[in-house]
């Protein structure tokens, strides 16, 4: 079953890369007529997640950025498949980066980089940044159940040089690459909820108490590597800019911060980004869904 699936999706997800972007964004537009209109997908979370941690927004407000919000998730669902065929000219022209140097600086130190980044914006065009530097790039990621998608999406984040990590395999890859001293940058995606039984710290988001995860937080400290925020921001449809922010203050070290600090650094830079622009943010999740189950035994 999962072939039979596979074989019936990949040439509609083909012929979606392929498509003009005039006509990909028309697409995208059609979807979501489909996926608010008439199915409704999730809707109600979404409303419910933006209500939530944003209490100030009045309900034509809420409305605006759940609209918004779920024409975004189209486009960067069609610019997923888009993945597939764009060319590297094409994905520099539409994903770039505003200080580059921050990141050449480090690779002069010889430290590694933990990348924090989140659901915001688009967070998959950034496999194009191995095109830009000389350390190696890794992207650690969760197998997908169906193999035959798993292996599609593991083509497609690798065109541009990016190594794809399962999480499971995170510690021995980055252990036997600073062991032999291959220095390199590795991408987490750190601002989905945990389970429970697995959360070890609750910090506030977005005014909410929620467990997160510290996992990112834990490597760095570890290998001593530099901790970076990856902001990236909407410019246009189908534009977007990045910036590296650090998430260490000059002088200090990643194994001399405060455990949890660094994890808390992120998740403000994140919350900033969604206060400002909040129909950009991945409101699908149920990112709150655990808010007041917090174990007596968790400080």
């Amino acid at each position: 079953m999962n072939f039979i699936i596979y074989i019936i999706a990949y040439p509609i997800i083909w012929l979606i890369s392929k498509m003009p972007f005039p006509l990909f964004y028309f697409m995208s537009d059609v979807f979501y007529f489909l996926l608010y209109t008439v199915v409704g997908y999730r809707k109600k979370a979404v409303r419910e997640n933006i209500r939530l941690t944003m209490s100030e927004l009045s309900d034509q407000e809420v409305k605006r950025v759940e609209k918004e919000s779920f024409k975004h998730l189209c486009d960067i669902f069609l610019e997923m498949a888009k993945t597939l065929t764009i060319s590297e000219e094409d994905l520099k022209k539409r994903f770039t980066f505003t200080n580059l140097d921050t990141v050449l600086e480090v690779e002069k130190q010889g430290k590694s980089i933990l990348m924090f980044c989140a659901h915001y914006a688009n967070w998959e065009w950034m496999i194009i940044l191995d095109k830009y530097i000389k350390f190696q790039g890794y992207a650690v990621y969760k197998k997908i159940n169906n193999p035959y998608f798993d292996g599609l999406f593991k083509k497609m984040r690798s065109r541009f040089d990016t190594i794809l990590v399962e999480m499971k395999e995170t510690i021995r890859v980055i252990r036997q690459n600073e062991v032999n001293k291959n220095h390199g940058i590795y991408a987490f995606i750190s601002d989905q909820s945990p389970m429970i039984s697995q959360a070890n710290c609750w910090q506030d988001f977005m005014g909410i108490e929620v467990p997160v995860y510290t996992g990112g937080e834990a490597l760095c400290k570890k290998f001593d590597m530099i901790p970076m925020y990856l902001k990236v921001e909407y410019v246009k449809r189908g534009h977007y800019q990045t910036t590296f922010v650090p998430l260490l203050k000059e002088g200090e070290s990643s194994k001399d911060i405060p455990n949890y600090e660094i994890t808390q650094r992120f998740l403000a830079e994140v919350e900033k980004q969604i206060r400002k622009a909040p129909e950009y943010y991945f409101w699908t999740h149920k990112r709150w869904k655990h808010r007041g189950h917090k174990p007596e035994n968790i400080k």
